[in-house]
């Protein structure tokens, strides 16, 4: 399928109720992936790469995840990737083992439709099976309130600001970090909520 034929499939989803699924992802779904975070990249602040990575990097960076056996997820619609989310090591520390940092992005000509939250509650989810202790959420830009309210929607509390640490389009920006308690006893069941018809119901096996 070509480049148009994708984006006017993604806008005529995008104009409804979406019906997604949210699986492990492959190594194939690397280039959509790309696409997604490039434009984040070129256009928005929730990341502070500057010049989108290549699909080969990503690649690098998607196996690096899954040989610390951290999780890699893709929400998939009408048979394109959607979103995607994973989690990554908080610091490099050794005392920091037990703490991770989750990343969620969605194609940002479907916002609003319940995708990033259903990718971050299968990432908490999958993540409290786990000896993960501690998720931590490092939001680009205190005016980015969607990020925000998903996090605290998923059961992340603020943990606090750090005042201009990122200039990005000719501004100074902060960066917000949130939090959450993982594992069995601390996780309530955040998939309890409605997606929009992006249904934890349809989810395929995470492994």
């Amino acid at each position: 399928m070509n480049r148009g034929a994708r984006m006017a499939r993604l806008d005529r989803a995008s104009r409804r109720k979406v019906n997604c699924v949210i699986r492990d992802s492959c190594e194939e779904d690397v280039t959509l992936v790309q696409s997604i975070y490039r434009h984040h990249v070129l256009y928005g602040t929730s990341s502070f790469e500057e010049v989108p990575p290549s699909v080969d990097e990503l690649k690098v960076r998607r196996t690096d995840v899954l040989e610390q056996g951290l999780p890699y997820l893709v929400a998939e619609l009408n048979g394109d990737i959607a979103g995607y989310a994973y989690a990554s090591p908080y610091r490099s520390r050794s005392a920091y083992r037990f703490t991770i940092e989750n990343s969620v992005y969605v194609d940002h000509r479907l916002r609003r439709r319940g995708i990033g939250r259903a990718l971050l509650a299968a990432l908490v989810t999958r993540c409290s099976k786990d000896n993960w202790q501690q998720m931590i959420g490092v939001i680009g830009d205190s005016n980015n309130v969607a990020s925000i309210t998903l996090h605290q929607r998923c059961g992340f509390v603020r943990a606090g600001v750090l005042r201009a640490v990122g200039f990005k389009f000719g501004r100074w920006i902060d960066t917000i970090l949130m939090q959450r308690a993982l594992g069995p006893e601390a996780a309530p069941d955040i998939l309890a909520y409605d997606l929009k018809g992006c249904s934890q119901d349809r989810e395929e096996p995470l492994g």
